[in-house]
């Protein structure tokens, strides 16, 4: 979940390796840390707190350097310290590092049994002090990496270099992502691909198990354990986001710009598809006719991406009669799922690099369910390992709070239900018609929610010193209820519960007192009815509404404040709903002082367990 950046060229390090920093931030952001080669010898800066604060503690003139790595810390082992920032270094050898090496207390043990002494709590400093060991007998920095590396149990990207060959960096993974960049006599490796955007767009994502080399004339790249070289264009790919993508563009947050470019996000997902929607079935092992094996659905996903696969689940089974299981990925593999001949497992990650998701679909796998991915990032861990693939288009997503991939993923899942639909004959020709054709508006009614900003500013000014929040919903709009609860715990730090309107009885309504904030989903829709009814309940214990809906004159005389959206075709109502949650989240976040982008003890990619 730390982020990681390397860069090995002709000058201008420092400044590459902090612009990548930064860009990285939103990996974790408890500490931060930098080395870079200067003469015959690594200069090492490290320090608890953001890369800002780095910043501060750097010489204010440095000559110029060619090569370094940097990192920024989200703590797994250790608490947030400069003892326990990165790099760490032992006799000349820096390492930074991304993942968990789980083995690390038997590792120590052994090592300081030999004579080496530790300095930090954290689980990364043994991976120096191993390459250290390795040169003693007389190897040289490759092989002592080479022979190092098998003894690491657990996941990891590491960045390494040593002042004995300070020409040259290392760059090692094994189940954290690690993405080479390419230059015209620069060469790059980051955790994600925003760090290295604004100078390269030629891409080497690395594979488990490889150990790549970089100097100023290129890159080298090989497997581990045989030792085999691997032509490195064999695996490049072009990467068309620009840059720009990755800045702010005038918006205050990286949320708040991510919050207006859904229309734009979900308008190019739904555009690789538009033309002819039943092709998105060939993604299916390749071959649109194993469609009529398709008996049951497991889908796993963690977070945001959760209530995505939740939402999907009712598109599923409503539109294709399939039945659908969802997990939370950290539960799937340990509940020994039972796989029968038929089934199909999708993975859904905005990264694709999400440790707990990444465990479910390799299980999923190995109990011989054909696979399917959804993910934002080409060439993603999740997206080379399953059998099929489908990309949302949403750009990088820099906010730790997910806003645009959300909305790309219901695209996605609503793309893929009707055309599972219609190829098993479950779903008449008419209403899918009518279903893409609705779908294609989409875009252009949450640019209609988006122009409610303001108003909607205004609304979180009078409930920002509320303490508590519960929100209700009914059927397919259920996940919106977590998704909105969830995106107010996360930026503002309010606590929130989500809950189906049908539950109330069942103990919610114990929660609720005298001008409780209680956000309710009301779509004019078939639970419309039920929906008053819940209305109903609180009004008669104090709560004040927030009604999210598209018959307002229904309810302007029952709700506190009406959130007016476009009405929509039932199942569609996801994709507008969630916007004006995002924006009453966002702004009673901001109004709080909070640091909406990099929320506190959170990180954008999960990618340890």
């Amino acid at each position: 979940m730390c982020g990681i950046v390397g860069y090995i060229g002709k000058s201008g390090t420092l400044r590459i390796l902090i612009d990548g920093l930064k860009r990285l931030e939103y990996r974790g952001y408890d500490s931060a840390g930098i080395a870079f080669r200067n003469g015959g010898g690594i200069e090492v800066y490290k320090t608890k707190g953001k890369v800002s604060v780095l910043q501060g503690i750097l010489p204010d003139h440095a000559p110029s350097l060619k090569s370094g790595l940097g990192h920024t810390r989200w703590a797994t082992h250790g608490a947030p310290s400069t003892i326990n920032a990165h790099p760490h270094c032992a006799e000349g050898v820096v390492v930074v590092h991304n993942g968990i090496i789980e083995n690390y207390r038997d590792l120590r043990s052994r090592l300081e049994a030999c004579g080496h002494t530790f300095v930090s709590e954290t689980d990364t400093e043994v991976v120096p002090h191993l390459i250290a060991r390795h040169l003693k007998e007389g190897l040289s920095l490759r092989d002592a990496i080479q022979k190092a590396v098998p003894a690491l149990e657990g996941s990891y990207a590491l960045g390494i270099m040593s002042a004995a060959d300070p020409d040259m960096l290392f760059a090692v993974r094994r189940g954290s992502p690690l993405v080479i960049g390419i230059g015209n006599g620069e060469y790059y490796f980051a955790s994600d691909i925003p760090a290295i955007l604004p100078y390269t767009r030629k891409c080497v994502f690395m594979e488990d198990g490889q150990l790549c080399v970089l100097t100023a004339e290129g890159i080298e790249l090989q497997h581990i354990a045989s030792g085999a070289v691997i032509p490195a264009s064999e695996q490049a790919r072009d990467i068309n986001w620009s840059p720009e993508t990755a800045e702010k563009g005038g918006y205050g947050h990286f949320m708040h710009k991510e919050i207006h470019e859904q229309p734009r996000a979900v308008r190019d997902t739904l555009g690789e598809w538009m033309a002819d929607p039943l092709t998105i079935l060939d993604r299916i092992s390749g071959d649109r006719k194993t469609v009529s094996a398709v008996r049951k659905l497991h889908i796993a996903a963690c977070g945001t991406s959760y209530h995505a696969a939740l939402i999907g689940k009712y598109l599923i089974e409503r539109l294709a009669r399939v039945p659908v299981d969802v997990d939370i990925a950290s539960e799937y593999r340990y509940r020994e799922p039972l796989l029968e001949d038929g089934t199909l497992f999708i993975s859904i990650s905005q990264s694709g690099e999400t440790a707990d998701t990444l465990a479910a679909q390799r299980e999923a796998k190995a109990r011989g369910a054909a696979t399917l991915t959804i993910s934002n990032v080409v060439g993603s861990t999740s997206s080379r390992e399953a059998d099929g693939v489908l990309y949302t288009r949403a750009g990088p997503e820099i906010g730790v709070a997910s806003t645009k991939a959300f909305t790309a993923q219901l695209a996605v899942l609503c793309l893929f239900a009707v055309a599972l639909g219609s190829g098993k004959g479950s779903l008449p020709e008419k209403e899918a018609d009518t279903l893409f054709s609705q779908l294609s508006e989409i875009p252009a009614l949450i640019d209609k929610v988006l122009s409610m900003d303001t108003g909607i500013k205004g609304l979180a000014g009078s409930l920002v010193s509320a303490t508590d929040f519960l929100y209700l919903g009914r059927g397919i709009n259920y996940p919106i209820a977590l998704e909105g609860a969830l995106k107010l715990k996360e930026i503002s730090y309010i606590h929130a519960e989500g809950y189906p309107g049908g539950e109330m009885k069942h103990g919610p309504i114990a929660l609720i007192e005298e001008k409780l904030p209680v956000v309710v989903l009301a779509p004019g829709d078939i639970l419309f009815d039920k929906m008053l009814s819940n209305i109903e309940e609180v009004k008669a214990r104090g709560g004040r509404i927030i009604a999210v809906t598209d018959r307002p004159d229904a309810l302007r005389s029952k709700a506190d404040d009406l959130i007016e959206v476009p009405a929509v075709h039932p199942l569609l109502a996801p994709l507008v709903a969630v916007v004006p949650l995002q924006l009453l989240a966002y702004h009673i976040g901001v109004l709080r002082g909070c640091d909406v982008d990099q929320p506190r003890n959170l990180a954008k990619s999960v990618t340890v367990e």
